[in-house]
């Protein structure tokens, strides 16, 4: 979306923060870690300020001054990669190491230091050594400064916390792009293969057809003069071939038309078993075959729309919903195609937006009915009903085409 269409605090937070890796605003909610150096500061208003080492005026200027210098390095270290993610991180190590003779408080900036190697690339031993290193030289440092040792220690918790937690938010982000590329590879392989079984039907269908018919037409023409009878039987039969070939093709038709939401739901078992929520494919597959068998084949319309709305709604529940599990059922009742997908995730107010929107418009286009019952804790139900009376017409068209 360009910058010109959007806020001016989106606008100012993607000037300072890439979008790319989907960090949002937590950078800017960790920066809450600056108040820390001017507790002294504020402290001293309640008590006397020369429990802290040095006199408060001489921490002021030293503070405002590490912080000037550390916000652009801050910044700078969302946008960069390599060596100079590296350099970034040594800056604010460094700049703590300059202001812990004049501030105790100073270990915050080392806390950021350790945040920023547990996004360094390499092998996570790597960037654990240079947690440990920048950890060492803060104990150096504060033993030599006479400090208590239990800055050290406050310090020490924290950054494992900081650590691992960005080093869990890294790992997942990949796992993320990971699953976004097998999950657009098996929807590329898919359609590869739905092309190729395509090609090899018609040839198999029609190949033998097409000859068997223009051999027999042939010969009906050469027996017309001669023998008007013969012509007539061969005539006769080259009609019975052709509808014996349009039936197998509105077989096949069928067959390409089912692949479609049987496809989707083979992309939503990967899809959300990756992220670890249980799915439940057998019976929706199941259901899926039955359905499509007793409705003798679904319209492409109703196809496509209800195979769309599954993609949208897994999508959904992936990102949004936060479930253990979900389930999706298919079937034909009274005339309507229902499609159902319940998860057990945290439900609320849903915000319609672009996909859930599109799918509305999609399904009442059919003339259908698009029903959502998500509840706050319990989960959400979606429901999706779509008359095949409706489209019967369409079905017709495609079958005669066929």
């Amino acid at each position: 979306m360009p910058l010109h269409n959007v806020s001016l605090p989106l606008r100012l937070r993607a000037r300072l923060i890439p979008d790319t890796h989907g960090h949002g605003w937590v950078p800017f909610y960790n920066l809450g870690y600056l108040v820390f150096p001017f507790l002294p500061i504020v402290l001293s208003l309640f008590g006397d300020p020369n429990r802290w080492p040095g006199p408060v005026p001489d921490m002021l200027g030293p503070t405002l001054l590490a912080m000037a210098l550390f916000l652009p390095v801050y910044f700078a270290a969302y946008r960069v990669t390599g060596l100079r993610s590296l350099l970034c991180m040594l800056a604010m190590a460094g700049i703590g190491y300059a202001l812990l003779p004049f501030n105790a408080f100073a270990n915050a900036y080392t806390i950021y230091a350790i945040g920023f190697a547990a996004m360094l690339g390499g092998p996570v031993w790597v960037r654990l050594a240079w947690a440990a290193a920048i950890l060492a030289g803060l104990l150096i440092e504060i033993v030599a400064l006479h400090y208590p040792v239990f800055i050290f220690l406050i310090t020490l918790i924290v950054s494992v916390a900081v650590f691992f937690g960005n080093h869990h938010f890294v790992e997942s982000t990949r796992k993320r792009a990971e699953l976004k590329l097998s999950h657009d590879e098996v929807r590329r392989l898919a359609t590869v293969a739905e092309r190729e079984r395509i090609g090899r039907d018609l040839h198999d269908l029609l190949g033998h057809t097409l000859s068997l018919v223009a051999l027999k037409s042939e010969l009906a023409g050469k027996l017309l003069r001669r023998d008007p009878d013969a012509a007539h039987r061969e005539i006769v039969e080259v009609s019975r071939v052709a509808r014996e070939a349009l039936a197998q093709v509105r077989a096949a038709v069928a067959g390409i038309r089912a692949a479609g939401i049987a496809a989707e739901l083979v992309s939503a078992k990967l899809l959300l078993e990756s992220d670890g929520i249980g799915f439940d494919a057998t019976t929706a597959v199941r259901m899926v075959e039955h359905g499509l068998q007793d409705s003798g084949g679904l319209p492409a319309s109703v196809e496509t729309a209800l195979a769309l709305a599954l993609r949208e709604a897994v999508t959904n529940i992936q990102r949004h919903a936060h479930a253990r599990a979900a389930r999706v059922e298919f079937a034909i009742e009274a005339g309507e195609a229902v499609l159902r997908i319940v998860d057990d995730g945290r439900g609320g107010a849903i915000s319609p937006g672009n996909g859930l929107s599109g799918m509305r418009e999609r399904i009442e286009a059919l003339g259908g009915r698009l029903r959502i019952d998500s509840r706050k804790g319990e989960g959400t139900r979606l429901e999706i009903r779509v008359p095949l009376a409706n489209n019967a017409a369409d079905l017709a068209i495609e079958e005669v085409r066929a």
